[in-house]
């Protein structure tokens, strides 16, 4: 199936290899007397409540309780055994009345919406205005625009190349452009070879390769200690720079606009290395503040020094205390090579000498500049900012504000605040531990009681709590434990993370995304343990081209956003970032579960509900499914 070649595909469908006895799905099998059943369903209740106590991070940070409906109809089953160390009854054991609507049917979309991208749509872009690149922005459709089928894949299309080959290596079939084979040629971004794409590292600034470019920055800054864990390159292009920061144990959160450039994001996400469709244009970036313990710019084009500044200071704003933004290209070296970027010696000084001003007014010390690379350093507090006669006293600080709000919020032309400190050598907001340690260090946030009202001991128990469940998820589906089937994987609810930091030792990356309507912002928290995520409206679009994930986590996100919009709009959101058999495993209330099966089914997903981890008589239920493959010009009755 879908040309892969990589392992055989998972069925959640399969039966497993022994019958197992007891119920079917929704009828007693047994003439037991009505007394007797009523008896063990009251005992089963008492042992699964009993087995229930204590809190579970999951209800604090969920924005809505669970309804249930009349359309539902529950039996319980008290001969199923759902402990992950039996043999899993794969049956259902929740489903609707008979009597209800017919399953609707989703069509495959045009074969000219393959890459379709709703929010960055470049017709849609174009009705914008082009100052300060506003046009890019993210621009989503109305709700009567749209679409209601499924986005197919290119014709050909293969499962990615496994993690590491992928980082060199693509399918031509999964993102069929040659534009930059051509444009970028010199530069050693990518080079076509047959039926696929290679990538030797280069970009425009390091011809001789990422490696050797984060070599040399490496003899400048430590990037092996530890204390370097999250890093932002804006402007990305092929996110080289990001693929290569893996090996020293960085995870970074690449972005670029959909432009001219045909596909560089598409081409990152292929290769298995985070990134985002994005732009620094009116709005802040969608991250919280003091996320990044680096910045980088590769001659990345964004005018630092206009706009008052604009740009740099949300770069601030995204800074951990003690962070460095490291800019290479115009205007740094530019003695050497304003011949070659066609622009005079006084334009390019010019810009450097405003640059200089702009980071100097945000009480960022010039760190190095050497070669053809320049670093700065966010100060580790505020302490004698904006006192300091030697400073500029422009930017002002903010006015109160929370700097963690980012989705659809102006950017500013004023310094964000850091947290107060009680002298100039504390680190405001806390100090992070060195990574590894960072994982599961508890975050300054939640230490120093910024965490909205989460406190050291929910952070430890969710901990616990999400090992125990990616257990039991590897139980179902066996694929999750095999380093080679997944390596972007989403989590469209991530609370503190727990998912993310579960999976830490596999060869994978996940973004964590925290809804803009949960009641608790943990995004900064999810950051201060070393991981990367974004906010997120899942009544819109996701800022990413279609097939970017080859894996689904979706914890009680359909609960949360019950009556805001329609949940078959958020189902096909998820179908278009999802790869052709890529992986979902959805938590939620049993009765939006039921109906969450059946949209699924009218989207073609090879889908089942199983049991909670805890047992049948948890309301909370389990739905995994895969998705078919299907491309341009198959069906799924043409992969079997």
């Amino acid at each position: 199936m879908a040309g892969s070649n990589l392992l055989n595909p998972y069925h959640p469908t399969g039966k497993p290899s022994k019958p197992l006895t007891g119920a079917s799905t929704f009828c007693f099998k047994r003439s037991y007397s009505v007394a007797l059943i009523l008896f063990l369903c009251a005992i089963s209740y008492l042992f699964g409540a009993w087995q229930q106590g204590g809190w579970d991070i999951g209800t604090r940070l969920s924005t809505t309780t669970p309804t249930t409906t009349a359309a539902t109809r529950i039996i319980c089953n008290t001969t199923q055994n759902s402990s992950p160390s039996k043999n899993l009854d794969f049956s259902s054991h929740h489903a609707a009345n008979s009597d209800e609507v017919a399953v609707k049917t989703y069509p495959l979309c045009d074969a000219k919406y393959s890459e379709y991208t709703p929010c960055e749509d470049p017709g849609r872009s174009s009705n914008f205005k082009r100052s300060r690149m506003i046009f890019r922005e993210r621009h989503c459709p109305k709700t009567e625009e749209l679409l209601k089928c499924r986005i197919p894949a290119p014709y050909g299309y293969k499962n990615p190349f496994p993690w590491p080959q992928s980082r060199d290596l693509a399918w031509f079939d999964n993102v069929p452009h040659k534009e930059l084979t051509v444009e970028k040629a010199v530069q050693n971004w990518i080079r076509y070879e047959g039926n696929k794409f290679r990538f030797p590292g280069g970009g425009t600034m390091f011809p001789n390769g990422a490696d050797a470019y984060i070599d040399d920055i490496g003899k400048l800054i430590n990037l092996r200690d530890g204390s370097i864990r999250t890093a932002l390159d804006t402007g990305c292009g092929v996110a080289s720079w990001g693929a290569y920061l893996m090996s020293r144990n960085i995870t970074t959160m690449s972005f670029a606009p959909r432009d001219n450039h045909e596909a560089q994001v598409q081409f990152a996400l292929e290769r298995g290395v985070p990134a985002m469709i994005g732009v620094i244009a009116s709005k802040r970036l969608p991250y919280p503040s003091r996320a990044f313990d680096m910045a980088h710019c590769s001659r990345c084009l964004i005018p630092w020094h206009k706009y008052d500044g604009v740009f740099l200071i949300e770069v601030d704003r995204v800074l951990r205390p003690g962070g460095y933004w490291i800019l290479s290209g115009p205007p740094i070296r530019w003695r050497k090579y304003w011949k070659g970027w066609e622009r005079t010696r006084e334009d390019l000084n010019e810009e450097q000498i405003n640059i200089e001003k702009v980071a100097k007014s945000l009480c960022w010390k010039k760190f190095v500049e050497k070669d053809d690379i320049a670093i700065w350093q966010k100060p580790l507090n505020h302490f004698d900012c904006k006192t300091n006669p030697n400073n500029n006293p422009n930017p002002s600080f903010c006015p109160a504000q929370d700097p963690d709000k980012a989705w659809y919020t102006d950017l500013e032309t004023c310094l964000t605040r850091l947290p107060e400190v009680s002298d100039g050598e504390e680190v405001a907001g806390g100090a992070v531990a060195k990574w590894p340690k960072r994982l599961n260090a508890i975050p300054p946030r939640i230490s120093k009681g910024a965490g909205q009202g989460v406190t050291v001991e929910d952070f430890e128990q969710d901990s616990e709590l999400w090992k125990r469940r990616l257990s039991y998820y590897k139980t179902v589906n066996n694929q999750l434990g095999q380093g080679k089937r997944y390596r972007n994987i989403l989590d469209m609810n991530a609370k503190l993370g727990g998912f993310a930091a579960a999976l830490v030792d596999d060869p994978v990356w996940v973004m964590n995304v925290v809804p803009v309507e949960a009641n608790v912002n943990t995004l900064g928290v999810i950051y201060e343990r070393g991981l990367i995520g974004i906010y997120q409206d899942w009544c819109e679009a996701m800022s990413t081209y279609p097939r970017t994930y080859d894996f689904i986590h979706a914890d009680s996100v359909f609960s949360l956003y019950e009556n805001k919009c329609e949940m078959e709009d958020i189902l096909l959101e998820m179908d278009r970032i999802l790869r052709p058999e890529g992986g979902i495993i959805i938590r939620d209330d049993v009765d939006m579960v039921v109906k969450i099966k059946r949209i699924t089914d009218g989207l073609k997903w090879d889908s089942q509900i199983v049991d909670h981890e805890d047992g049948p008589l948890v309301r909370e239920k389990l739905f995994f499914a895969v998705k078919v493959y299907e491309t341009v010009h198959t069906t799924a009755d043409d992969t079997s």
